[in-house]
């Protein structure tokens, strides 16, 4: 007799077909009985909260695979999504808020069909990395030889630069070309509890078991029920507090100052279209990235003290790009009395300029910074305990949060949706209840120790370089000189990074 392998036991396949039939035909009894104890339109198999890139990849996700797209799916959302829909950004004006999304992000994105949904012309392939010390000048470059380079419809490339609201618009539109998702927009989360059950003398299905969560604002008085809730609300998360998951991190004390830069146009820029490079420094304070934008722009993410984050904010645009340019050249100290000014010391910035050595790993001179683009934020770093509970998944940041050094963060999501919604469809498929949470614990052993390892280097990255003298200092510059020459090594973590948060 033919056996396989189902719900770790062995079963012929005759049982199985029985088992699986039994399992299918009381799931369809409880969606019927649902109508008649309570509206079935308050009745969903998931209901995630989150309406960002991780919330709306999970959703289009679902729905684009053919096992779970009959799943009753709800979105709830705090925000008006008409400004998402009515996306349409000026050609010369770019969001400070971007994302460098690795080519595994891109495929998954490619498999559920929202990357042909993005504005194309508003995404930017780059093909190398210039990483170096500020203190010592150690560096390493890095660029995939030409065996390892993802092949697109774009060209070769390490990586890709994308708006977040030119990927979250793009999702949105796949997701409404799908349908088939109740969207709850303007909703804010009023509470979650615990449904009721039909009591002793009603036929009803039993949902004291099952996630309520009660909106607020204009669709207050709607209670939706979940087979699952997903939290992809942020690091804030209403979701992780009703489960009752800790978490574990960190404030770093540092803020990352973001903006939308322009620069000289130029043959060795980063923003030319032969040859796109993503810049990062490492400072005593944190590091200065710039990564490439289409045309002749770059976003810039600068990681600094709050102290010098609301001096950065405060200097009119001029000053603003002297002291980019600075920080991509001038030594640490110089930085330091130049933060200590109230500006005007764009002269002194020039001279400070003429008399160092050309910085060979810098990028091109800045000349300008897009209008209101300049803005800051906290980093932090939080892990969860776990990502699952009883009917209760987190995904993206309400999962994690990350130093953006590495720019993982929003890759790291795209890889807990993509674990989580094959979860789901394995559980669909062989008749499993799945919100339960032995339906569930593939995830997290997918995922948990694939991002802590990522943020736990990210972490020992920010502190070891956050060192300005001592022994440790020759060390690290001597390890990045070594890993440079040893083109093996280098191809590992290139090949490592572009599929990061895909597995260790």
């Amino acid at each position: 007799m033919s056996l396989r392998r189902s719900s770790d036991r062995f079963l012929c396949r005759s049982c199985t077909r029985k088992f699986g039939h039994q399992r299918r035909r009381q799931f369809a009894s409880l969606t019927a009985l649902s109508s008649a104890s309570t509206s079935s339109s308050s009745v969903y198999d998931v209901v995630c909260v989150g309406g960002g890139p991780a919330g709306l990849s999970l959703l289009t996700a679902l729905r684009a695979n053919p096992v779970t797209a009959g799943l009753r799916l709800a979105l709830i959302e705090a925000q008006d999504l008409s400004r998402i829909r009515s996306y349409a950004p000026t050609p010369d004006q770019f969001a400070n808020r971007c994302s460098s999304l690795t080519p595994s992000s891109v495929r998954f994105l490619d498999q559920i069909g929202a990357w042909a949904h993005l504005r194309r012309e508003r995404v930017q392939s780059y093909q190398g990395m210039k990483v170096w010390d500020g203190v010592t000048g150690a560096s390493i470059n890095f660029d995939l030889p030409p065996g390892m380079m993802q092949r697109t419809d774009m060209g070769s490339t390490i990586a890709y630069m994308v708006e977040n609201n030119n990927l979250t618009a793009g999702l949105l539109r796949r997701l409404e070309e799908l349908g088939g998702v109740d969207v709850f927009e303007s909703a804010c989360v009023g509470s979650i509890d615990y449904g009721t059950s039909g009591g002793a003398e009603s036929e009803g299905p039993n949902f004291s078991q099952w996630p309520a969560v009660q909106l607020a604002g204009p669709a207050r008085g709607t209670t939706l029920l979940a087979r699952l809730l997903v939290g992809a609300d942020g690091a804030n998360s209403p979701v992780r507090a009703f489960s009752d998951i800790p978490t574990r991190g960190w404030d770093y004390e540092r803020h990352g100052v973001v903006a939308t830069m322009l620069l000289e146009e130029g043959t060795d820029s980063p923003s030319c279209n032969a040859h796109r490079v993503a810049y990062q420094r490492f400072l005593p304070t944190g590091p200065v990235a710039l990564l490439p934008l289409p045309g002749h722009y770059a976003t810039l993410v600068w990681s600094t003290t709050p102290e010098r984050a609301a001096i950065l904010k405060s200097l009119a645009p001029a000053d603003f790009v002297s002291m980019v340019n600075a920080a991509f050249r001038l030594r640490p100290v110089d930085l330091t009395f130049l933060h200590g000014m109230s500006g005007g010391f764009q002269d002194d910035i020039r001279w400070r300029l003429s008399s160092e050595d050309p910085a060979r790993s810098a990028p091109s001179l800045m000349v300008g910074v897009q209008p209101h683009s300049v803005a800051s934020f906290p980093l932090k770093l939080r892990h969860a305990d776990t990502y699952i509970a009883e009917r209760v998944a987190l995904i993206g940041d309400a999962a994690h949060t990350v130093h953006p050094l590495a720019g993982q963060g929003l890759n790291l999501g795209q890889g807990d949706v993509e674990s989580l919604s094959k979860t789901i469809a394995y559980a669909v498929q062989h008749g499993q209840d799945l919100g339960v949470r032995t339906s569930l614990e593939s995830y997290p052993a997918e995922r948990y120790i694939a991002n802590h390892v990522l943020m736990g280097v990210c972490d020992k990255l920010h502190k070891l370089y956050a060192v300005e003298s001592g022994p440790l200092v020759p060390l690290r510059s001597l390890g990045l000189r070594a890993v440079d020459v040893f083109r093996p090594l280098k191809n590992l973590l290139m090949s490592q990074a572009a599929d990061s948060g895909r597995g260790i």
